[in-house]
């Protein structure tokens, strides 16, 4: 299936009018990094696998299937560690489950930029983006489950200590849909899910010293997991994941046109749209065509193995067009769970230059609430 997948790709590629790089343009692109190593050792695919703590930045509907009452998770990703240190992302996330059907949950992420001079050496500013988000999820049924959040966005990148109007804020929300049904292959009872979400829809943002304000990485995501037990302690999970940016692709100057008239082009039929409009107008706009179109979606392929809920085995694939962004990489890692915390790790191996992850390491460290009430409450007694 994978084989058939990327070759569709290769002949999409393969036309004349999508042979120029014209990836999708958006602000606050900390907002699009994956932030916890579970999903990250899965090739960044989260919509559909099994909750987690981590599940307010990949589909927080997930939330009210967690076994554990509560929980926080830790995570730190370095970027850009093969080129220059000091530039990470760190995010915190937790939830708590009200009764048996619905759930509470929030994160908070900053992507900080290190300390950087000015050529001229006359000052240096710390650079960052900042989200908090907080969310509410309810099962309608015993297999589906929806999930909204709301997020604050706060994006300073200041070359001007002086100019405080640079600092960029804006608005968005969530809306995510889990399903999870139980089936039989022959006696091992078997689990199939699917996840769906919405991502980041909300105002533009303009960073204060900008002519234009910029779209926000407004993103749709769809994907499965199946897990199939083995035996008491030993289960397999696979899954698939194909996401696309909501945002409009900005257009090609042609041939014959004009910098004047291309700017107004851009003006009238780019800057100018909305952020929900820019949502519909995104799935046929590509300069390209259905071609273009078509590259503008990103694939991730995931499988976990898992032995008696305490050790995880963990690996994945990413694709994304040359023409989109080039993102190309396999990912592996592991996970140990104990009763009160869960480590995980990952590791991303680039297939194609250019990825700001290529041989870099991510971690995670959960708490399980449940376990640390209980551990607690055995040493009073």
């Amino acid at each position: 299936m994978i084989a058939a997948i990327l070759s569709v790709m290769a002949m999409a590629q393969g036309s004349e009018m999508t042979e120029r790089f014209n990836p999708e343009i958006y602000g606050v692109t900390s907002l699009a990094i994956a932030p916890d190593a579970r999903a990250g050792s899965m090739g960044d695919m989260g919509v559909a696998t099994d909750a987690d703590a981590n599940s307010q930045y990949w589909n927080c509907a997930k939330y009210p299937w967690n076994i554990a009452r509560a929980g926080v998770s830790a995570s730190y990703t370095p970027w850009l560690r093969k080129i220059v240190t000091g530039i990470n992302l760190a995010n915190v996330s937790g939830f708590y489950r009200i009764g048996d059907y619905s759930a509470v949950s929030a994160s908070f992420r900053y992507f900080g930029m290190g300390e950087v001079s000015t050529t001229e050496g006359d000052y240096s500013f710390s650079p960052y983006e900042m989200a908090i988000d907080v969310a509410y999820s309810r099962m309608l049924t015993r297999t589906f489950s929806m999930g909204v959040a709301l997020r604050f966005i706060l994006s300073n990148m200041n070359y001007d200590p002086a100019q405080e109007a640079a600092t960029g804020k804006a608005f968005a929300a969530d809306i995510s849909m889990y399903r999870q049904g139980y089936f039989m292959i022959g006696n091992r009872e078997c689990s199939m899910s699917w996840g769906l979400s919405l991502n980041n829809i909300g105002s533009k943002i303009n960073m204060g010293n900008s002519t234009y304000a910029e779209f926000l990485p407004a993103t749709l995501r769809l994907g499965v997991n199946m897990t199939v037990p083995i035996n008491e302690y030993n289960r397999f999970s696979f899954g698939a994941e194909v996401y696309k940016l909501c945002i409009p692709t900005k257009p090609v100057q042609g041939e014959e046109e004009s910098g004047e008239d291309y700017q107004k082009r851009l003006e009238e039929d780019y800057y100018s749209v909305s952020s929900i409009a820019g949502v519909f107008k995104s799935f046929g706009d590509a300069p390209g065509g259905f071609a273009e179109e078509f590259q503008e979606l990103r694939w991730s392929f995931g499988a976990e193995y898992t032995y008696n809920d305490r050790f995880m085995l963990r690996a994945g694939y990413h694709y994304e067009s040359p023409h989109k962004g080039n993102r190309q990489y396999f990912t592996v890692g592991a996970g140990l769970h104990l009763s009160v915390f869960t480590v995980d790790a990952a590791y991303c191996i680039a297939t194609a230059q250019g990825n700001p992850l290529d041989q870099t390491m991510r971690f995670s460290l959960g708490f399980d609430l449940d376990g640390m009430k209980d551990l607690f409450g055995g040493r009073r007694r």
